[in-house]
């Protein structure tokens, strides 16, 4: 009798060894594998050869051969907050055995309590960051890695996909966390409205320091065509603060936008002080002198009034 593969498989690309064995003889199986129309990456996994590189099978695979919870790297990835590639990530239970396999790396846990995206396990979101945060800051972590981690941080508290309450809460277990002061300190700086690395340089090199006036992070104002959150304010002056990030230069439409809204807030008495990541980052001090400039400018015409 002939089968076909593919079905059997299932329209995943991937099937547990056993499971395939109650269906197919045992001859037949190893053939496939003899022949390439089925990898066996893991232990008792087996895969269709050309479904292997996506994201999915290879997570799939990774979950069948460990009956764990993607994690780490691979829950990011999974919750679409980080890049999917390079090994999967998985953890099991700490009285399991790591099973040690290419493309696969098991870490031994005290407790899961997975959740499930896409019909996988996953590790809850807020326990997936803080456990990249340690992977990232640990020795021989990459800048990438940390780039990546600090992001999703970002990212998540900024989308409401998590709360900076969840994070502390997850690291408030982990004295030993790799990095856990510079976590805390971003956790903070996100929630108090720095939503982007840009803005947090901004706050930290041309907002703070000698002579600078209080800012107001996220400013909402109230527009004719719906409201407006404004980086940073000083709501007394109607000065705003505005920081355009790199990936919004060469953009036409999001010019036009900005100026839009920059007209808008002029007609309610706003002066919208732009600043480019270039400058910010190579002309700090220009950029404060310019602020404290134009406060000044401001007190005085309030104060003529």
């Amino acid at each position: 009798m002939a089968h076909d593969v593919n079905t059997l498989v299932g329209p995943h690309g991937v099937v547990r060894a056993d499971e395939l064995v109650r269906r197919v003889d045992r001859h037949t199986v190893a053939r496939w594998v003899r022949r390439g129309r089925l990898l066996r990456p893991h232990p008792g996994v087996l895969v269709l050869p050309e479904l292997f590189g996506e994201w999915r099978t290879r997570a799939l695979a990774a979950v069948l051969a460990t009956d764990g919870v993607l994690s780490h790297w691979s829950a990011l990835a999974q919750w679409r907050v980080g890049p999917p590639g390079g090994p999967v990530h998985v953890s099991v239970p700490a009285a399991r055995r790591a099973l040690r396999s290419p493309g696969l790396v098991v870490h031994r846990v005290r407790s899961l309590d997975p959740d499930r995206i896409g019909g996988l396990p996953v590790t809850p979101l807020p326990r997936a960051v803080v456990d990249s945060w340690g992977l990232a800051l640990a020795a021989g972590g990459r800048p990438r890695d940390v780039e990546t981690a600090r992001s999703a941080v970002i990212t998540t508290i900024r989308e409401r996909q998590v709360t900076p309450t969840a994070l502390r809460a997850g690291v408030a277990g982990r004295p030993a966390l790799p990095g856990r002061p510079d976590l805390l300190d971003l956790i903070a700086k996100v929630e108090g409205g720095s939503h982007s690395e840009l803005e947090i340089w901004g706050v930290d090199h041309v907002l703070t320091g000698p002579g600078m006036p209080a800012f107001v992070r996220q400013f909402p104002v109230a527009l004719a065509r719906g409201s407006v959150r404004l980086d940073a304010a000083i709501p007394e002056l109607r000065v705003a603060i505005e920081f355009d990030g790199a990936a919004f230069h060469g953009d036409q439409t999001a010019r036009e936008r900005d100026i839009r809204r920059d007209a808008a807030l002029a007609a309610l008495g706003w002066v919208v002080l732009r600043f480019s990541y270039r400058r910010l980052r190579s002309e700090p001090e220009s950029c404060r002198r310019e602020i404290l400039g134009v406060c000044a400018a401001r007190r005085s015409l309030l104060a003529g009034r």
